[in-house]
């Protein structure tokens, strides 16, 4: 059942639209993530959704009612925020900045009750942070002070929670533990999260649900496995030199250009490193034989113009080994990443005889031969 959906969203500054066509349907504990370039209009929907911006037009429903018809406490009571505006609280420690989430429940005095503060410290532990209640809240870190404003969030007790870059200022440990409490408040405890990420690798892995931000309008809403396809990164970003390889999560820096200098005999994942190595150096390479399914084809295919590729789960055939056998002939140096040789890829194996019989150097796992290197100090055995 649908629990969060906006209707022809509108949002922008001014009365002008940025974006237009905003529409979203998410069930209740799911995880939206925004994802795209720095200025595309993350933070100016959030905003809009949360009414730090009003809207242009359009709708933003909660649980089929319209949110701008709410007032202020109605909505602090179904919506908890942590933006990426700073806030300066003088002379107050952590503890009171997290019990600022219990004041949609408080009296008219905004006396906390004995539950209240057994509240504001749980969420306290739950980040991590009950070290840090007593410290004035101006001496932290940025990511001390994010830890705390998440607990803020957590112990209003919301149904949604909305949050702009929670992973910024944060190292991969406590990146990591914040994603892991968002994920449980999720599909544990049924809070809906809606956040913006620039970690796309960390997107992938954590969202029931991406929304790719480009432009007038949305790129592309869906789960991640039906909407990220090869190259589609590479369009949200614009990047025009390099590229995202969505199965490792991670950027390939721009090939290397020109004639391949070394032919690379990998697979089963050893020679992914070969590869990095050779493209650190600018020196152009070949690859192969790799199997398509193989773990090293799509950082091959990303970093070479030139790699010889053979069906998965089928043995290697002489026509690959003449097509790699071309390319090998061709470079100054080959490189043994170290691929264990079986019945199916025994055709690498060949290679590496042909190499010694041509007289290449080779090198082995480990080493990486410099561009300008003089070829009669590499042979080895």
């Amino acid at each position: 059942m649908i629990y969060f959906h906006t209707k022809d969203l509108a949002v922008g500054y001014d009365g002008h639209a940025l974006i237009h066509d905003i529409n979203i349907e998410i069930e209740k504990g799911k995880i939206l993530t925004l994802i795209g370039p720095n200025g595309s209009g993350k933070s100016t929907i959030l905003k809009s959704i949360t009414r730090h911006l009003n809207k242009i037009c359009g709708q933003v429903y909660i649980d089929r009612q319209e949110i701008y018809a709410w007032s202020a406490r109605e909505l602090a009571k179904q919506v908890a925020v942590v933006l990426t505006d700073r806030i300066h609280p003088e002379l107050m420690t952590c503890e009171e900045v997290v019990a600022m989430g219990r004041y949609p429940y408080t009296n008219a005095m905004g006396k906390l009750t004995p539950r209240d503060q057994e509240i504001v410290a749980q969420a306290m532990e739950r980040v991590h942070a009950l070290d840090l209640a007593q410290r004035d809240f101006t001496t932290l870190s940025d990511g001390q002070r994010q830890r705390i404003m998440l607990a803020r969030a957590i112990c209003q007790e919301p149904e949604i929670i909305i949050l702009d870059e929670p992973t910024a200022y944060l190292d991969i440990r406590h990146k990591i533990e914040l994603l892991d409490i968002l994920r449980e408040m999720a599909h544990e405890k049924g809070i809906t999260v809606i956040m913006s990420l620039h970690e796309i690798d960390l997107a992938t892995k954590i969202s029931d649900y991406l929304l790719c931000v480009k432009g007038e309008t949305i790129e592309a809403f869906g789960p991640p496995e039906d909407i990220l396809s090869e190259g589609v990164i590479d369009r949200l970003y614009d990047i025009q030199h390099g590229s995202y390889n969505l199965l490792f999560g991670s950027v390939e820096l721009a090939k290397p250009e020109g004639e391949p200098q070394v032919f690379v005999v990998g697979g089963g994942g050893c020679g992914v490193e070969c590869y990095r190595a050779l493209q650190k150096r600018q020196i152009p390479f070949a690859a192969g034989i790799l199997f398509a399914n193989d773990v090293d084809c799509p950082v091959a295919l990303e970093l070479s113009d030139n790699v010889v590729i053979a069906p998965a789960f089928e043995p290697m055939t002489e026509e690959h080994f003449r097509q790699a056998a071309e390319l090998l002939t061709r470079c100054r140096y080959v490189m043994d990443a170290g691929t264990p040789v079986g019945t199916l890829n025994k055709m690498n194996a060949k290679l590496l005889t042909l190499a010694k019989e041509k007289g290449i150097p080779i090198y082995r796992e480990g080493q990486v031969p410099q561009e300008n290197e003089s070829c009669r100090n590499t042979q080895t055995a």
